[in-house]
């Protein structure tokens, strides 16, 4: 068998398949994110570490099969210090993090992060690799002195038990990466004003690479030294491989804790849609294909949170959107609840979300759908973003945790105007992994041979008009939020003006 394996930003996941793509056995397990009001979002590199190894422990102890290979994948960007051991050097960024908000805002103003777009085709926010590195070159320089590798999640987890400092193509693409050439482009490491730390930057694995488990990787994952061990793609490539695409024009909908939009292309001209520099393109496992990807900051979590502040749980939300009727009643809004604002389909630190509309005969579940309604329509603009420099016609397949909702994932059917399939599988990120170790230990896997059954939610008459109009809506309330956050960017607080203080908000489990 495979074991599968998706260290995701607050949950771990385990798979494990057999030769022909089943399920034998699933695990997960919870681990902490340390949110900070000043910005901060970090993790425990350790903690994150005892998740993996005890839910590969328990599919392991479940199937009771041999283990052909362990396949890992995870969340992308943030930046996980380690020294020549594999131990964090400070705790692990998350891309959630803040801290380089003005960095970033510094850098939209001097034209930095249109050089480096025009160079590598990603937009740069605060929670990528190339802010991150310059703030703690600037505030905490020490903790780049003790490092020896500048990394993501993945090969975090991949030189812990294998001992190998390596990165994925995927990861690398995030943002430095030429992903044509799939080589490092200097000159946008020397824009970002972080050549100083270009030793910490792992060389980008080829195709196919293959690692085995060490000893101290045996001990932790109970399996036997020598077990090949392949180390990504990251969380979004491999979620398009688990969800059986592959073909241009394919589109994947991660309805998760991000919202991410992707589409398949078969050339990658990263110098496309460069008049607002925002998303990213992504290596693939294949060098002739990659992902032109959208991936706004909020999705599940934006839900998450208004319904814990209406005092409901998740259970409750089918019937608070089956009472509703589309347009929420004249309710809307704009999801753009993250602290470090949003990286697409545009990039804007002071970003934040809006509830508009509200009267006194507005019910929950108008704001329910409002929200709901307003993540689609985000999910909409990325799309249209993507294909105008990935252009096709292929499926569209959508997974995550919002996808499990039956009238959510009609939301999204109807206001995308198209059919949208649905996985019966929770664990796309997993199979992908796993899809991608197989090919590289030789096996001749196709992505459609593996993929799960899935349901077709097709868009339901009679409401293209009522969306398409509330679609123009939105995009104009954007528009007309943008010119708000620039001119009142000096009421939000700014990072370094709350440095030191410190105080743990929240540790989510």
């Amino acid at each position: 068998m495979i074991i599968g394996v998706d260290v995701g930003t607050s949950m771990t996941k385990a798979d494990a398949y057999d030769d022909d793509g089943r399920t034998l056995a699933s695990a997960e397990r919870a681990s902490t994110l340390h949110q900070y009001d000043d910005g901060r979002v970090e993790q425990d590199l350790e903690d994150v570490l005892a998740s993996a190894a005890d839910v590969i422990r328990r599919v392991a102890a479940q199937a009771d099969r041999p283990v052909r290979a362990l396949a890992l994948t995870g969340q992308g960007d943030g930046l996980w210090l380690r020294d020549r051991d594999g131990h964090a050097t400070r705790p692990p960024i998350s891309w959630l993090d803040d801290r380089a908000a003005d960095v970033v805002r510094a850098w939209q103003d001097d034209g930095t992060v249109h050089e480096v777009y025009r160079r590598t085709g990603t937009g740069l926010f605060p929670g990528c690799h190339a802010p991150l590195l310059n703030v703690l070159a600037r505030d905490e320089p020490e903790s780049l002195e003790r490092a020896a590798v500048a990394g993501y999640c993945v090969d975090a987890l991949i030189q812990r038990l294998t001992g190998e400092i390596t990165v994925d193509a995927s990861d690398a693409s995030l943002p430095f990466l030429d992903v044509v050439g799939r080589r490092y482009d200097e000159d946008a490491i020397a824009a970002c004003g972080v050549s100083g730390s270009r030793h910490l930057l792992a060389e980008p694995a080829p195709p196919g690479a293959v690692f085995a488990l060490d000893a101290r990787g045996a001990e932790i994952t109970g399996l036997p030294v020598g077990t090949p061990v392949t180390g990504g793609p990251f969380d979004l490539p491999s979620c398009a491989a688990g969800a059986g695409l592959s073909r241009p024009g394919d589109g994947l909908l991660i309805i998760g804790t991000t919202l991410a939009c992707e589409v398949f292309t078969d050339r990658a001209d990263v110098t496309a849609d460069a008049a607002e520099p925002a998303g990213m393109w992504l290596c693939t496992p294949d060098p002739t294909t990659w992902l032109r990807a959208m991936p706004a900051m909020v999705g599940t979590a934006g839900l998450d949170w208004l319904l814990d502040f209406l005092g409901v749980g998740i259970d409750a939300l089918g019937g608070l959107l089956e009472g509703t009727r589309p347009g929420a009643g004249g309710v809307s809004a704009l999801p753009f609840l993250s602290a470090s604002g949003e990286r697409a389909p545009f990039v804007d630190t002071r970003a934040r979300g809006q509830i508009e509309g509200v009267t006194l005969s507005t019910r929950r579940g108008d704001v329910v759908r409002a929200v709901c309604e307003g993540i689609a329509y985000t999910a909409r603009h990325c799309f249209e973003r993507a294909a105008a420099a990935a252009p096709g016609d292929g499926r569209l397949v959508a997974c995550g945790g919002g996808s499990r909702s039956g009238p959510w994932a009609q939301i999204f059917a109807d206001v995308l105007g198209t059919p949208v399939e649905v996985p019966d599988d929770p664990g796309l990120g997993t199979r992908g992994a796993a899809i991608v170790a197989l090919r590289a230990l030789g096996d001749a896997v196709e992505p459609a041979d593996w993929a799960a059954p899935s349901r077709t939610v097709e868009p339901a008459a009679g409401t293209a008009d009522c969306y398409g109009e509330g679609y123009l809506r939105y995009r104009a309330h954007v528009d007309t939020a943008r010119g708000f956050w620039a001119r009142q960017g000096q009421g939000f607080r700014r990072p370094e003006e709350a440095r030191g203080a410190g105080r743990p908000l929240t540790a989510v489990t």
